[in-house]
């Protein structure tokens, strides 16, 4: 950059994180890359090395104990002695809001995790360079002004010379302006240049009501994959091609960005008809569905694009940017490879999902959680065996809430791990309490269904069995549920993973078998104990036996494969009866029982009935 320089083994970072190996990392890589590191576990920590030592930049993740990024953010900015150190946020957090936020106080920039290394440097070179490009003009400017006073006899020639620094300056200056809005892998315009096109467009709108223009949210579906598969040269290649198509499917008039990563967005103005950005829309997704040739290889990405039409109802860029981040989701959540175009309804199931997250939070803090239980009863003699575990929970406005609408956003925010934890230690719990208070259970069992990110988590094991320790519970009391999706996913590494928790004398079950996909020659290597038959297929059972074909097969191979299979939803008498003809072990369901809570559950052990 002409005169401007920058040498990394002069900056001074601080990383703010609780995650102790995130600090480790990010530490290791910007030592290595010559950078004077420092590092932080928390706000408040960060707040008094800033203070006492200010460095060049900060990287600050969003969610932490105590002060979060953002209230550590805002802190800095209030400081005179530290309101101008640029500050990246790093968040695992991808929603739109939480990127509005993480600017509106101050940041520089967000990184959304798991981040690429290189991106992150990068990202911190570019900071780091304005900086340097700031202080150096700031020190040409002392140094001409000095110039000019110790020269005063010689006046042409000073300001001759001024002028030649002056230009040099201009020059430098639109150097780094370029460069600060655009985009350095695909020369696009950045966020930056694209909020101020975007604003421009509104102001016109409220001086002409027929101007019409509309924002595109292009997110591609198949990035991460290809750039997993093929490395970050090959996904360079494809950003670049991508960044080629959007440019040659608008007009001149358009402005084609890269907002960060694989985010795109157009602003289209001038529209004759707001069917015009649908007709772009579609002619981009017919593009970006087609082949793309990079050198050698030929990819195929596809894209979910999210449309919102301008409107004089908004105040500002970033509302219509929001609008169309959330049609573009709208559309991920449809299938993928589509358009959605931005509706009230939309914002307002975003409000209630954001809101649903924040209280999800709070009901952990509150112990809102309860769990219900649901017998299930042996074919064979008709009486409880064990109980499914199910969540629910008691909000405090709203009443008792299914998992089924607050599940997906514990998965999405990895609330999941904490809520899981929690579920098998409380049954667990109540297990043995159970066994001590009647002593005809301890053959009973729990039947707990978990999710994906819990058995991602690399001390699942050792948990399991700590729990387990505690609450003093036998292993073969406890069953875990597990979908054929989770099993499949995984390969080898699940294989492994349920051996371990075999080793603990913990059944395994496959639940809604039949409803997912299983790969027989994978199905038999898995140590599963039973296969649990989806009340879909139970559903279908007539009083004359009919439509029994699916729930016999899934019976008949779960005998070969050594394992023993259980029916959920069973409602009616006739459905008892088939299934036990068909040699099915187990049932579960309203004929015998809905899911219980507490007390109702302890007085079906104390009575134990017969069905």
């Amino acid at each position: 950059m002409n005169n401007i320089q920058f040498n990394s083994f002069l900056a001074n970072i601080l990383i703010v994180d609780d995650i102790p190996d995130n600090l480790r990392v990010l530490s290791t890589t910007l030592s290595e890359q010559g950078y004077q590191v420092r590092c932080a576990k928390n706000g408040v920590m960060a707040l008094i090395t800033a203070k006492k030592n200010p460095p060049d930049l900060i990287l600050l993740d969003i969610k932490m104990p105590d002060l979060d990024g953002y209230e550590v953010c805002e802190k800095l900015k209030a400081d005179q002695l530290t309101r101008e150190i640029p500050i990246i946020f790093l968040s695992a957090f991808d929603g739109v809001v939480d990127k509005v936020k993480a600017f509106a106080v101050g940041g520089v920039d967000y990184i959304t995790k798991p981040f690429q290394i290189e991106e992150v440097l990068a990202r911190i070179q570019h900071q780091l360079a304005l900086q340097a490009a700031k202080a150096e003009i700031s020190l040409l400017n002392t140094q001409l002004e000095q110039k000019v006073q110790q020269r005063t006899k010689q006046l042409e020639q000073v300001i001759h010379k001024l002028n030649q620094e002056i230009a040099q300056h201009k020059q430098t200056q639109q150097l780094l302006l370029a460069q600060a809005l655009h985009d350095a892998l695909t020369g696009l315009p950045n966020r930056t240049l694209f909020m101020e096109h975007l604003q421009k467009a509104l102001q016109r709108s409220y001086r002409n009501q027929d101007y019409l223009f509309a924002v595109l949210f292009i997110d591609l579906d198949r990035f991460k994959i290809i750039n997993d598969s093929w490395g970050h040269a090959v996904g360079d290649q494809l950003l670049i091609a991508i960044a080629d198509i959007l440019k040659k499917c608008s007009r001149d008039v358009d402005t084609v960005a890269r907002l960060s990563g694989d985010e795109f967005t157009i602003l289209l103005e001038d529209l004759q008809d707001f069917q015009d950005a649908i007709a772009i829309a579609e002619r981009l997704l017919a593009q970006l569905t087609s082949p793309i040739h990079l050198q050698e290889r030929k990819v195929f990405s596809g894209a979910s694009i999210g449309i919102v039409l301008g409107s004089t109802h908004y105040q500002n860029g970033i509302e219509l940017l929001r609008d169309a981040d959330i049609a573009m989701y709208r559309a991920k959540a449809l299938g993928k490879g589509r358009y959605a175009i931005f509706d009230q309804e939309m914002y307002a199931q975003t409000i209630h999902l954001s809101q649903l997250e924040t209280d999800l939070r709070l009901a952990i803090e509150r112990q809102e959680f309860l769990l219900n239980y649901q017998p299930i009863v042996s074919l064979k003699t008709r009486q409880v065996i064990g109980f499914e575990v199910l969540l629910r929970w008691q909000h405090p406005l709203t009443g008792l809430i299914s998992p089924g609408d607050f599940i997906a956003i514990a998965e999405d925010t990895g609330l999941i791990e904490p809520i899981g934890e929690w579920v098998l230690r409380e049954a667990c719990q109540q297990l043995r309490t159970w066994q001590t208070k009647f002593p005809h259970a301890s053959s009973l069992h729990l039947s707990i269904n978990l999710s994906i990110r819990q058995i991602q988590q690399f001390d699942f094991i050792e948990k399991l069995a700590r729990i387990l320790a505690e609450t003093s519970l036998n292993g073969e009391n406890l069953r875990l549920e597990l979908t054929e999706t989770m099993l499949m996913d995984q390969g080898d590494k699940t294989i492994e993973l349920l051996t371990q928790i075999k080793e603990q004398k913990i059944q395994l079950s496959i639940d809604d078998f039949g409803t997912g996909y299983s790969s027989l020659s994978y199905l038999h290597r898995f140590p599963i104990d039973t296969l649990k038959i989806d009340r879909s297929f139970v559903s279908l059972i007539n009083a004359e036996g009919e439509n029994c074909e699916i729930v016999k097969t899934i019976i008949t191979l779960a005998h070969s494969l050594g394992m023993k299979a259980i029916a959920e939803g069973v409602e009616t008498p006739h459905q008892v009866t088939h299934l036990s003809k068909l040699g099915c072990e187990a049932a579960q369901g309203y004929f015998f029982s809905k899911p219980l809570n507490l007390q109702l559950a302890e007085s079906i052990i104390a009575t134990n009935p017969q069905w």
